[in-house]
């Protein structure tokens, strides 16, 4: 029975990844035996929450990049994991500072990977996430890249990483999606139908979780 290795949604504003990535599927679309790799393209988060919301069903995979036009840092992984909180996302930055790499997996990427590396290395991950599931993939990745993938990673994140193996609920992405938003606690708990108690709980929760001090602090932090 041939495999089947399901669809990938590329989300980069940036042709140049976009062609480098495609040439790489294809190529491995070509194996014997396997199945080709469909591949969904966006050049913006609205687009990209789109494609996924029209074609879920055939997208086992997103490759997402931290800075596009209609979201800036971690914000656009912070919206794509409160409306799809099921979906494999797989980080792609220009940046791989470890408190940013810490970050973007407490805040559920299945793995982080820099575009100052090789992109056949985050192209043969993603080929067995699909085969395989995330675990098995992040279990393959070779030497330090295993750093970058899976909650809990060792790495020096710093002062602003958040607490290792710790995970955000849907109820905490949807607060942290508003406060990046600059809402009040007033205002997230007149959306969220919460007393603005329940409201400061979370939010200081969330202080804790990324170890920062202020609200300002964790925007900063996550627009990075």
């Amino acid at each position: 029975m041939t495999p089947s290795t399901g669809g990938i949604l590329l989300v980069d504003d940036h042709e140049l990844v976009r062609l480098g990535f495609r040439a790489l599927v294809e190529s491995r679309a070509m194996v014997p035996g396997q199945s080709p790799m469909v591949l969904f393209e966006a050049h913006t988060l609205a687009e990209a929450l789109t494609l996924y919301r029209e074609h879920h069903a055939r997208i086992a995979v997103v490759v997402l990049d931290l800075n596009l036009p209609d979201s800036d840092g971690l914000g656009g992984l912070v919206a794509f994991r409160r409306h799809f909180p099921t979906a494999a996302v797989v980080v792609l930055s220009g940046t791989d500072h470890p408190a940013t790499v810490q970050s973007a997996l407490a805040l559920g990427a299945v793995a982080f990977f820099s575009k100052s590396g090789d992109l056949g290395n985050m192209v043969g991950f993603v080929h067995v996430c699909l085969l395989h599931g995330p675990e098995a993939a992040r279990q393959r990745l070779p030497g330090p890249a295993t750093a970058f993938a899976g909650i809990g990673s060792a790495t020096d994140a710093g002062e602003f990483a958040p607490i290792a193996g710790q995970t955000l609920s849907t109820r905490q992405l949807q607060i942290l999606q508003w406060l990046l938003q600059g809402k009040s606690n007033r205002e997230i708990s007149q959306l969220a139908l919460l007393s603005e108690g329940t409201v400061k709980n979370h939010v200081s929760t969330l202080l804790l979780s990324f170890g920062v001090r202020s609200r300002a602090q964790l925007i900063s932090k996550l627009h990075t």
